[in-house]
């Protein structure tokens, strides 16, 4: 489970949702939205998308932002990150299976950029990984995110 202090802080960001856990997916909703996945990692990860975005992740929260807005929404997508064993599709599957516990923030008719920014506003949180998730946005340099001590 999320850190209540990291908890606080991502609402007081001003981001406003409904918090979802993989036991839990009938809480998801299915409306077309954003959402911020929590991913704990228990054990630092290499992590190799291609040629350009690669690096060495430390143990700890991370969270990407994406969107969901083809048939299913928000839970759909959610579910699919989820799922322990699936075809890597999105950079994001790529870690999910690293993951030691999951959680999400799903932010109806809410934008990708527009989480990342407010979560890196707080200065609680910083990008990950340059390049990662963000290589069809031209406003961001990523959309993988960690916490900062």
């Amino acid at each position: 489970m999320i850190p209540t202090p990291l908890r606080r802080e991502i609402t007081a960001s001003g981001i406003e949702g409904v918090w979802t856990f993989p036991d839990k997916p009938d809480e998801i909703p299915q409306s077309k939205g954003a959402y911020a996945l929590g991913i704990r990692l228990n054990n630092p990860v290499d992590l190799k998308v291609n040629r350009l975005c690669s690096g060495h992740l430390l143990p700890g929260w991370y969270f990407y932002v994406g969107s969901a807005r083809g048939s299913g929404g928000l839970a759909a997508r959610l579910k699919r990150h989820f799922r322990p064993h699936k075809k890597f599709h999105w950079h994001i599957d790529r870690l999910t299976v690293h993951a030691a516990a999951m959680t999400a923030l799903a932010v109806v008719e809410g934008n990708e950029c527009d989480l990342a920014g407010r979560l890196l506003e707080t200065a609680r949180f910083k990008v990950a990984l340059s390049g990662f998730g963000s290589t069809d946005c031209r406003h961001c340099n990523s959309h993988l995110l960690t916490t900062v001590l």
